[in-house]
């Protein structure tokens, strides 16, 4: 009498293996942007911007994780829009609510919810986009990330708890005006960085651990302050990659041109 055969296995295969740890950052991912959520109805709005901060880390860090262990997936991408949907859509549109949102009554509630849709707009777009053949233009993405987006709109309140007062601010004024520009840069096609191809001398390696190693243990000391006058420089970041990026199209335009008149010619 032949045995039953015990088809019961902790995990199919390898594959399967190697998808589960991405997926795993990416559930840790949402369960902590939605934390921040509860932060802020907690008025700690301080934890629950460092919840997003760690989200977006998370969030640069699975796809790499992925890609590297080779255990990409479709539901992988799948999970990971939903998640950048609920920790850098919802979630800072609510820790902003109820900051200082919520004082302006349905506008405010109108603010948060173009500011959603514009994140669910941007990600609908990166999904249909994902599937093209790799090029210069991957150093690029088209409007700002939906990470960057979330932080964004978290600098208002950022620079209010860094203690960084340059001049008087009007909270109620600033933080629409950040909401409706980030919700335009998303949805829009201005070009950005996306630092996904960094080449970089091996010379040069030690002195970029030193700076990695310098900013973080800058930002365990002095976090909104550093947090701060990232963002800050991302924003004057975004016309230079604009500039950048058009030098680039002009050239590469320039040198398949001049492919096209040899291919002509013979």
């Amino acid at each position: 009498m032949l045995k039953p055969k015990n088809n019961f296995k902790v995990v199919a295969d390898k594959k399967n293996a190697r998808v589960i740890l991405p997926n795993m950052l990416t559930l840790i991912g949402v369960c902590i942007g939605l934390t921040s959520i509860r932060f802020a109805l907690d008025g700690r709005f301080e934890f629950a911007i460092v919840a997003i901060i760690i989200a977006a880390i998370i969030d640069g860090l699975d796809g790499r994780i992925a890609r590297l262990i080779k255990g990409t997936s479709k539901v992988g991408k799948e999970l990971d829009s939903l998640t950048d949907m609920i920790s850098f859509g919802v979630a800072p549109a609510f820790v902003m609510y109820f900051w200082k949102l919520n004082t302006l009554g349905r506008f405010g509630w109108l603010v948060c919810l173009i500011y959603v849709i514009c994140v669910a707009l941007r990600l609908a777009r990166f999904n249909i986009n994902s599937g093209q053949e790799p090029s210069w233009r991957d150093n690029f993405f088209e409007g700002v990330p939906s990470p960057a987006g979330g932080i964004l709109v978290l600098t208002p309140l950022i620079f209010s708890l860094s203690g960084i007062q340059i001049f008087q601010i009007n909270y109620t004024i600033v933080v629409p005006l950040f909401f409706m520009a980030t919700s335009l840069l998303l949805i829009s096609k201005l070009p950005t960085y996306s630092f996904k191809k960094i080449v970089i001398r091996r010379s040069t390696t030690i002195f970029l651990l030193f700076s990695i190693v310098l900013f973080f243990g800058l930002l365990l000391i002095y976090t909104f302050e550093v947090i701060a006058v990232s963002s800050l420089i991302y924003i004057l970041l975004i016309p230079v990659s604009f500039f950048h990026f058009q030098k680039i199209k002009k050239k590469s335009t320039t040198t398949e041109d001049e492919d096209e008149k040899l291919e002509d010619i013979l």
